[in-house]
């Protein structure tokens, strides 16, 4: 090789270059560089992502070399790596004059439109680019297509990057890229599609296999993820996302106990996951593990006195328990840290109608309804205690009130429904009752108790009937 030859790398030409400015840097000094080895110094900055040096430098180059296109041509680089697209624009508008044939400027120029959030501009300079050089197609599509990822415009990297497939398939790279932008875009189809395709040819790949794991997921096809994920574990035992989102899985198709001993394995690996740990707990509560959930909520809790989950995990157990003052200490903790969470008012106000706390527990529910209007457990449990209270002639008028803002929701459907049939409006109360039934019937069985017998009018007898809700 040449640089054998002479005995002398370019990666020893770098480390002189960026050496001899630092001391210059160091030592306070002007020193002179040609243009080759402020080129070096620059690109070196650059590929570090040191801005902030590589500024310094582009703007020492400029004035030794005011003339060089191609420090100038850095400068404006390294103005968009800071962010000042309007500044790099005025740049390389100078340098378009001076050489118009040269495609890193409309790269340059296409990147500093994508900042500016003109992506049509940018593609615009992007395909212009493409005409200037027939023999740097494959380098300017991987340049534009790097632009592009490093700016979330995946949607628009697609074209280019199926360009790039055709014209470099060797390039393995080239076919994970391509899946992660479909997968970027919510195409699933054709991410699945390219992810596969990479691991023909790269099969130990575990971010491929995990990320293959995620999709799958997201299309519910359970059993597909875990056995992406199993063999990103199997390449990668270190790959603890893979081993958590497997304990995920497991636990949201409620297959608790295979949840368990993934939960430890991964808490093994990252023994300050107090997310986990709460995770870990809720399984061994579901398994009737009480015991040890109450173990790891509480370590959860010794981790993070912040994260709300273990604390309403906690306060679970004791209403289940039917501990109703302890349950009510740890809900209000929940609430106070997360309240924006409508299951953690609706379980606090679960426990104050438990403990004969009628006006804390409506004060609860309608909480949990303004976050949450399709929790029909919710508009029941606050329906029941109207209802026990012989209120529902004054919760009318605010009921009213409420469907405006909430439109069709069945629970508060079939709650005006109720309402009305109590009060002996059976107009109102069948065409809420026939709307409610039409979104969901199914939730009806909340709320039948609400629907005696002998209060209903032959109309509605048949309605129920007809979608066989009379028996339920």
């Amino acid at each position: 090789m040449e640089e054998d030859k002479f005995g002398y790398s370019y990666e020893e030409e770098i480390k002189h270059a960026v050496q001899k400015f630092e001391r210059m840097r160091k030592n306070n000094e002007r020193c002179f560089f040609d243009v080759i080895e402020f080129e070096t110094i620059i690109d070196y900055y650059i590929e570090s992502n040191n801005s902030s040096k590589a500024f310094e430098a582009a703007t020492l180059a400029t004035e030794q070399h005011p003339n060089s296109v191609s420090i100038q041509l850095r400068k404006a680089k390294v103005l968009l790596d800071k962010g000042r697209a309007v500044e790099a624009l005025r740049l390389l508008k100078k340098l378009e004059s001076i050489e118009p044939g040269n495609h890193e400027l409309y790269i340059a120029k296409g990147t500093a439109f994508g900042i500016l959030g003109d992506i049509q501009g940018a593609k615009k300079m992007f395909d212009y680019a493409l005409t200037l050089d027939s023999e740097e197609v494959e380098n300017i599509l991987f340049t534009i297509t790097s632009v592009l990822q490093n700016l979330n415009y995946y949607d628009h990297m697609v074209p280019y990057m199926l360009r790039l497939v055709e014209l470099e398939p060797e390039f393995k790279a080239h076919l994970y890229d391509l899946a992660y932008a479909y997968e970027k875009t919510e195409d699933f189809e054709n991410s699945i599609i390219y992810y596969l395709r990479y691991l023909e040819e790269e099969p130990y790949s575990d971010s491929a296999w995990y990320n293959l794991g995620i999709i799958y997921n997201k299309l519910d096809q359970h059993e597909k993820a875990m056995e992406a994920y199993d063999y990103a574990l199997a390449i990668n035992s270190q790959n603890t996302f893979a081993l958590f989102n497997k304990g995920n899985i497991l636990s949201n198709t409620e297959r608790y106990a295979e949840a368990i001993p993934v939960y430890h394995e991964y808490i093994e690996n990252e023994p300050d996951s107090f997310e986990a740990m709460t995770y870990l707990a809720e399984c061994y509560e579901k398994t009737g593990e009480i015991r040890m959930a109450k173990k790891y909520y509480q370590e959860a809790i010794e981790l993070a006195p912040d994260f709300a989950d273990p604390w309403f995990g906690l306060g679970v157990i004791a209403l289940n328990s039917g501990i109703i003052e302890d349950s009510l200490l740890f809900f209000r903790k929940a609430v106070r840290l997360d309240d924006e969470n409508p299951e953690f008012w609706y379980l606090l106000g679960k426990a104050h109608s438990l403990n004969g706390e009628k006006k804390a527990a409506m004060h609860c529910f309608r909480e949990a309804l303004k976050l949450d209007a399709y929790s029909s457990e919710t508009w029941s449990d606050l329906g029941r205690i109207i209802l026990k209270d012989g209120l529902a002639i004054k919760a009318l008028p605010y009921l009213e009130v409420a469907y405006k803002v909430t439109g069709d929701v069945p629970g508060i459907n079939y709650l005006l429904a109720a309402f009305f049939l109590h009060t002996g409006n059976n107009e109102k109360a069948y065409k809420h009752l026939s709307s409610a039934i039409s979104v969901e019937k199914e939730t009806f069985n909340d709320f039948k108790e609400f629907f005696p017998k002998e209060l209903l009018n032959r109309k509605m007898k048949k309605l129920l009937e007809s979608n066989d809700l009379m028996s339920v």
